[in-house]
């Protein structure tokens, strides 16, 4: 069991999404880092869907009332277990009564928290996420409050889990090589032309030529960019058509969105582009106020990145399962 000892505003339990239902408006829902979600499931030795407590306003603090692993993945800013800094993107072991706290990560937006056999919430469609605007999933459709109380799923023996210690390079540094640096504090972020890119002047220039800020009143549902707006060069009227987490929408005001985890079902906005599914995780780690800068991308280079992606999750899987063999024998 854990209890939540202090929190903030959309702090939430959150998985992989609910995929399959958007046909009835249900969003996706889902993580906005996914990869930071995996990568903590894999530590402590859950599957990759297991729900997690996504933490994006600090500080966060529970304690746990029984003996678990548990593993902060996605932040850059402090993670204490009794007042002491522990690692985050590494498996801790808590005993009874042991408080853990997140502080305001450094440049990054949200936190993870993973812990052995999942958070114990029901599911519903499919999923354990938390879906605010529908008021349904996670922690009873409601941002997490000071004195809530969540069930863990079963998990394995202890002992033979990777316990503590077993950690891992973070995404951002592992895998550096397929995802473009931070240029001057602008965050790179690979799109592919979407369906009425050729609406646009000069093919699209200044959506792609220019740097984007994302502005205060962006959320899960998605990131409003400001910047010198752009036009179309000629005014359709368009049906409403379903659109998908990394679809960049321009309204009639010309400052574009970009679809998120809680991404509306369907718009009627043009298409200009969309972010490529590997580069996700990174806008769910950019905060309000950041810059970003769209990069042409392509879908074998998308496909590419995935795959580097996956090898990466494979190796984790696969260390923590040898570490896991290990302990077993020596029990």
């Amino acid at each position: 069991m854990i209890e939540i000892l202090e929190t903030g505003p959309f702090n939430t339990v959150q998985d992989l999404g609910r995929p399959g239902f958007r046909n009835i408006g249900v969003t996706a829902g889902g993580a906005m880092d996914p990869l930071a979600v995996r990568t903590g499931n894999v530590l402590v030795g859950n599957e990759p869907e297991a729900a997690v407590i996504e933490v994006q306003t600090f500080p966060f603090k529970l304690r746990v009332s029984t003996p678990m692993v548990f593993a902060v993945t996605g932040t850059d800013g402090l993670v204490l277990l009794n007042d002491k800094d522990v690692l985050p993107w590494c498996a801790h072991l808590a005993k009874d009564g042991d408080v853990l706290e997140l502080r305001q990560p450094g440049k990054r937006a949200r936190a993870y928290v993973a812990v052995g056999g999942g958070l114990d919430v029901p599911v519903l469609m499919g999923s354990r996420s938390t879906a605010l605007r529908g008021n349904f999933g996670g922690n009873d459709g409601k941002p997490l409050a000071k004195g809530d109380h969540l069930k863990t799923g079963r998990q394995e023996n202890i002992l033979p889990l990777p316990a503590s210690g077993l950690a891992v390079v973070e995404p951002s540094q592992a895998l550096a090589n397929v995802f473009p640096d931070i240029v001057d504090g602008v965050l790179q972020v690979r799109a592919i032309p979407a369906g009425e890119h050729h609406l646009f002047t000069d093919d699209g220039e200044a959506f792609w030529g220019q740097v984007w800020r994302i502005s205060s009143r962006s959320d899960r549902t998605g990131y409003r960019l400001s910047g010198e707006p752009i036009k179309p060069t000629e005014i359709r009227e368009m049906r409403s058509h379903g659109v998908v987490p990394g679809v960049v929408q321009v309204p009639p005001g010309g400052e574009p969105i970009i679809q998120m985890s809680d991404a509306n079902t369907a718009g009627g906005y043009p298409k200009i582009a969309g972010v490529i599914e590997a580069d996700l995780w990174r806008l769910g780690q950019a905060n309000p106020g950041g810059k970003i800068r769209f990069v042409r991308s392509s879908h074998e280079e998308a496909r590419q990145v995935e795959q580097a992606v996956k090898t990466y999750l494979e190796d984790i899987k696969r260390t923590a399962d040898m570490v896991k063999r290990a302990l077993k024998a020596m029990a």
